[in-house]
């Protein structure tokens, strides 16, 4: 009988576990410096006039995140590169970029070796979100004000592109596939909820993304989430491409139960459409061809 009762303890301790609300949120601590390293890979296919373009690019990079203060609903963050490396390979042949070269030949090596440790501000919410990023455009302008052989026009053209990999746009979009993924409310293992993210870089796009809590370890929260993706197009910018895309991304997180810092991260991402580039001088009447992309991004704290 003593036997029959303690099981029906466990059985009945089990159960509230499993129905316990947790409330999925940052605890980070002022003056503390929190890490993500990433690296994503992308496999993209475009067919145009009949020729098949595979174009492989490998992308990694260290950013610290250091919290100057918080208040009850945001955290103030110095962030900063702590290294970037790019990798493609080309029709044409493989190029790379590593922000440790020293190579002043190397134009694209040294701006990013510039960008390194040039500190620029963000704040993130308790969910996860990023309310702001501020100064990181001015930063990439005074960087590329230190190569004088970059002008006029070849000197807009990089920082349109650096700014479209590197601005505060793409900052926000990038990083929110990972840490915005807590819901607003308190949930218990196995409920559900959805957040709505956009991506801005070259190719913007919404993202609605259905998470779940599918485990509760001892150090860890675990999340998975499986979302839609659809590209869209801001007609005020005028971009000279527009992408008409949708696709798919599913997502593995891990969360520290003390800090809820993302400690793994891994994203997988299909995305399927046309691409269609207006008429210019470089492509006299414009042209439309359909493009792929299957890529994968892997996040880790350390």
């Amino acid at each position: 009988m003593k036997f029959l009762f303690s099981l029906f303890l466990l059985l009945i301790t089990t159960v509230a576990c499993q129905g316990q609300k947790l409330k999925l949120v940052l605890h980070l601590t002022k003056g503390n410096t929190y890490n993500m390293i990433t690296t994503t890979t992308s496999a993209i296919k475009q067919t145009i006039n009949g020729q098949v373009n595979n174009i492989d690019v490998t992308i990694s990079g260290t950013t610290s995140f250091k919290v100057l203060n918080a208040d009850d609903s945001l955290y103030y963050m110095e962030v900063t590169y702590k290294g970037l490396t790019m990798k493609m390979q080309l029709p044409n042949g493989p190029v790379s970029f590593d922000s440790q070269k020293k190579d002043p030949a190397d134009i694209m090596s040294s701006i990013l070796g510039g960008l390194i440790d040039k500190p620029f501000t963000a704040t993130f919410t308790k969910s996860g979100k990023i309310h702001s990023v501020e100064n990181v455009e001015s930063m990439i302008s005074s960087v590329l004000d230190g190569f004088p052989q970059l002008q006029g026009a070849q000197k807009d053209q990089l920082k349109a592109k650096f700014i479209q990999s590197f601005g505060g746009g793409a900052i926000k979009g990038s990083i929110e596939m990972s840490t915005a993924v807590f819901p607003e409310i308190a949930v218990a293992k196995n409920d559900k909820w959805t957040i709505h993210t956009r991506l801005q870089s070259t190719m913007k796009a919404n993202v609605t993304t259905v998470y779940q809590l599918t485990d509760v370890t001892p150090s860890s929260y675990v999340i998975h989430g499986e979302g839609a993706i659809i590209t869209i197009v801001d007609p005020v910018e005028g971009m000279p491409m527009k992408y008409d895309m949708k696709g798919t991304m599913v997502s593995d997180v891990k969360a520290d139960k003390v800090t809820g810092w993302i400690t793994e991260s891994k994203i997988k991402q299909s995305i399927s459409g046309t691409v269609s580039i207006k008429d210019n001088p470089d492509t006299p009447g414009g042209i439309t061809f359909p493009m792929s992309m299957i890529g994968e991004t892997v996040i880790t704290d350390k």
